[in-house]
């Protein structure tokens, strides 16, 4: 992979992130990549191959929308973590079925299978309603009771 392919996928990248005001979701799917490579070195690999000869490339030729690839990515390394499916949940706190491409305004999560595994970060939007809020401190953090204040 050349350095203008990735120099160019991250420009559209960032161009995406000014334009819909989303939060970046790469440190987060570096965090999960590091987890990926400790638990399942193969998966691990898989998912290097996928972010090098798939996401990239057609980030960086426009084939794909970026925001929506990288998503897809975050989805991929979830799933490749812990079996399970992948939600969107809207406004209210209400959890639908994920759809690509993802609604700007959506907190995308992944649960996995198995019993008492914490939900799985795939995207946020750029601000959390208190629903959503709600549902990041709960399923993400594990947080069983209301902040103070």
């Amino acid at each position: 992979m050349s350095d203008e392919i990735t120099t160019e996928a991250d420009r559209r990248l960032e161009e995406a992130l000014e334009r819909g005001g989303a939060r970046d979701p790469r440190e987060f799917y570096r965090d999960r990549l590091r987890d990926l490579k400790g638990a399942d070195p193969r998966g691990y690999e898989k998912a290097v191959a996928y972010y090098r000869d798939t996401l990239l490339p057609s980030v960086a030729s426009g084939e794909a929308e970026p925001l929506a690839a990288w998503t897809e990515y975050g989805r991929r390394l979830a799933e490749a973590l812990a079996p399970g499916r992948t939600v969107s949940i809207d406004g209210s706190g209400r959890a639908l079925p994920y759809q690509p491409p993802p609604a700007p305004d959506r907190l995308i999560l992944h649960l996995p299978d198995e019993k008492g595994a914490r939900a799985l970060l795939v995207g946020l939007p750029p601000d959390l309603t208190p629903a959503q809020r709600a549902t990041y401190d709960v399923l993400i953090r594990g947080r069983q009771k209301l902040p103070d204040g």
